[in-house]
């Protein structure tokens, strides 16, 4: 079996909604993702050969989902009152709903699910907080 790993990162803020702790208040993270790709043959013809996946395409799709969440606030669905949202509309933040808490192992999960919906043969994703502080979502297809 091949492995191929790349990473991406980006600079945003969260908080967990009904948590008791300092977590509960906003505060950012330069968040890092790292995605494990597998495949039992390289390519053996064309191109590509010799590739599992071309590393300039794997870190092109995940630089691109890393992007889409930089520099914004992340939000939990039904977290916020509408006023609230609607001030910081006003204000012109940038704001991401999605629809789980905003924590590492979520987000492990959830860029696993968006990069496999690409058609990447993904093992693994690992998302990091902080540098001591990860979060790995596996699905084993054996």
């Amino acid at each position: 079996m091949y492995y191929l790993k790349t990473s991406a990162a980006f600079d945003s803020a969260h908080f967990l909604h009904g948590y008791v702790g300092k977590c509960a208040n906003i505060h950012g993270h330069r968040w890092t993702v790292e995605v494990s790709v597998s495949g039992k043959e390289p390519e053996q013809n064309g191109e590509k050969r010799g590739m599992l996946i071309d590393f300039g395409d794997l870190k092109k799709i995940l630089r691109s989902l890393a992007d889409s969440f930089d520099h914004a606030l992340i939000y939990e669905s039904g977290s916020l009152k509408q006023t609230t949202l609607n001030a910081l509309n006003d204000e012109g933040f940038r704001l991401i709903e999605v629809p789980f808490r905003p924590t590492a192992e979520n987000f492990a999960k959830h860029f696993h699910d968006l990069l496999s919906e690409k058609g990447l043969p993904v093992k693994s994703v690992t998302v990091y907080e902080t540098p001591d502080n990860c979060a790995v979502y596996e699905v084993d297809n054996e």
